[in-house]
């Protein structure tokens, strides 16, 4: 019976919060904390914590912990495959109906006018980054650079782009470089 609870509280957490994880955070708390008394609000807030921290999606990091808090091994599979399930059904959907009028034109025009839409967030969203790496938050402006962070994109975008570098190995050369960069720096000027 525990399991059956455990798949259908997460089952509606899949399928009910819509806009990520921190959307979720109030359903997961309704369904574990007061239809379930599984947590405390205590324990709930460690939960969230924890599934902050933790690779991956807030809502299944949730019920994994959850799920073998109540029952073991068995009851993480069970309240994981809850909460993803709805989305599994949702993107095979999707995958299908895509595949089986992928030649139509109207559907080829629809995803035409999406991928510039497509586009423009991801720039926003790394002009954001470039931004938050580049000034300080406080007062932005052009005496505010990181001199340490515009030589790591640069360096980054070159290597990246020209000479077609691993981006794992980019990003971590690009943190020891910060890393030792910011730590000798205010050693030596200062």
């Amino acid at each position: 019976m525990i399991y059956l609870q455990l798949f259908l509280s997460f089952l509606q957490v899949g399928l009910f919060s819509v806009g990520g994880g921190y959307a979720a955070m109030p359903l997961i708390q309704s369904q574990v904390v007061e239809l379930h008394p599984w947590l405390t609000l205590q324990e709930f807030t460690d939960l969230i914590t924890i599934a902050e921290m933790t690779p991956g999606p807030i809502a299944v990091n949730s019920a994994t912990f959850v799920g073998i808090r109540i029952a073991g091994v068995p009851g993480a599979i069970i309240a994981t495959l809850g909460c993803i399930t709805p989305a599994l059904i949702l993107v095979s959907l999707l995958a299908y109906i895509y595949k089986k009028y992928k030649d139509i034109s109207l559907l080829q025009n629809v995803l035409a006018c999406l991928r510039p839409v497509v586009v423009a967030l991801i720039f926003g969203a790394g002009l954001s980054i470039l931004a938050m790496v580049l000034f300080d938050e406080a007062a932005p402006a052009l005496g505010n650079v990181d001199w340490i962070g515009a030589c790591s994109f640069a360096a980054a975008f070159i290597v990246l782009r020209k000479f077609k570098w691993n981006p794992i190995l980019t990003m971590c050369l690009c943190g020891a470089a910060g890393l030792a960069l910011n730590l000798a720096l205010p050693a030596v000027l200062g």
